[in-house]
């Protein structure tokens, strides 16, 4: 029996399409016909993260949001980060905040992270934000393990009970994959680059999740016959982080890179700003 493709480029744009109607009902629901917005701030010059920013732009316009996009230049402070974050967040018209990573050297990034307001915290890189995820409390989840966990769901991979393994443990990928999956009742143990024996901790995976961030690091013959592999790493050659070629007659499911887990994440920081400017909006009607 033949894999199943964890197509992300896929769902995404059946994603996209619920998420057009759901944009348009909020303009028909407050009689305004401006959009939510989806602010991003990209810091510096780096190439990759201002492509990552204009996919990011795209897809909110495709759905019919606002992207309003902050460029700051490259010797920017962390005070003058702080208080750019401060004026989105006082900013009723914006429903979420991106703050791209990384930023340059100077800046405090785990304080501008924190400093966004959770309610707009669609990214899910916030300290309060992990820690209400992780007790099960409601928070926007980082969103490419959110993304993955929409994946799984959306090809009726069955997770409670199952023994999954994350290899990475970076606080925006591999600690709130952990978390989620932990959270849907699985099993979980999380590797990283000091993990004893870890192709023999990998064979135990039945869903394996590639979050290290270096090309094809975890090996074909590490996986187990049957195994749901999850590959979240994306690097020039278009490859993860995972040797995935040998691997794809044996296992039960896999993501193919690229169009797998890159455009769920996008659809679904897209989801959690459009939810985020819903219940803005409820907030607002049920205080009149």
């Amino acid at each position: 029996m033949p894999p199943t493709i964890l197509d992300g480029k896929a769902y995404a744009k059946e994603l996209e399409a619920e998420l057009t109607a759901r944009v348009a009902k909020l303009k028909e629901q407050t009689g305004n016909p401006e959009p939510p917005i989806l602010a991003t701030i990209l810091v510096g010059a780096d190439p990759a993260s201002a492509t990552y920013v204009k996919m990011k732009g795209n897809a909110c316009r495709r759905v019919g949001m606002e992207s309003l996009s902050i460029a700051l230049p490259e010797e920017t402070t962390t005070t003058q980060l702080l208080a750019q974050i401060d004026e989105l967040n006082a900013n009723p018209r914006v429903h979420g905040i991106l703050l791209q990573h990384p930023v340059p050297k100077q800046i405090d990034e785990r304080a501008c992270f924190d400093r966004i307001a959770l309610e707009k915290d669609v990214d899910g890189v916030t300290s309060l934000g992990f820690g209400r995820m992780s007790m099960g409390e409601h928070a926007y989840g980082s969103a490419t393990p959110a993304g993955i966990m929409r994946l799984l769901r959306r090809y009726g991979i069955e997770i409670a009970g199952r023994e999954a393994v994350v290899v990475g443990r970076s606080p925006i990928l591999g600690k709130p994959m952990a978390m989620m999956l932990l959270g849907a009742n699985a099993t979980v143990t999380i590797c990283h680059s000091r993990t004893k024996n870890l192709p023999e901790v990998v064979r135990r995976a039945e869903i394996l999740v590639g979050a290290v961030g270096k090309p094809e690091f975890i090996k074909a013959n590490w996986i187990r016959d049957g195994a749901v592999v999850v590959d979240a790493g994306y690097h020039p050659g278009g490859v993860g982080d995972i040797e995935l070629a040998p691997v794809i007659p044996r296992v039960a499911a896999y993501t193919p890179v690229p169009g797998g887990v890159g455009p769920m994440t996008i659809a679904t920081l897209i989801a959690q700003t459009v939810e985020a400017a819903e219940k803005a909006i409820g907030t607002i009607r049920k205080n009149r």
